[in-house]
């Protein structure tokens, strides 16, 4: 077994109503910044043992579909790295 970490990064699927970005787009044109889209993600790093890189990134992809992310209203990530 090889040490890994798993990086699923969730966000709402185009269309979906966003308002913490709405609200943190907003906050950033005020203060000068020009913007053509802000969305907001969740990030979460899981460290865990398999067998090689696709293993571990299976095991993350089943996180994510069965608790990390709603398929209904999110879209997601996978990406791993050797620990």
């Amino acid at each position: 077994m090889t040490a890994y970490t798993a990086v699923v990064t969730v966000r709402l699927k185009r269309g979906v109503l966003d308002p913490e970005a709405e609200t943190t787009a907003r906050a950033l044109e005020r203060l000068g910044f020009e913007l053509d889209e802000l969305r907001a993600a969740d990030r979460f790093e899981v460290d865990l043992d398999a067998a090689d890189e696709d293993a571990a990134a299976e095991r993350a992809d089943a996180m994510a579909e069965r608790l990390l992310a709603n398929p209904t209203i999110h879209d997601y990530t996978v990406t791993v790295e050797p620990r």
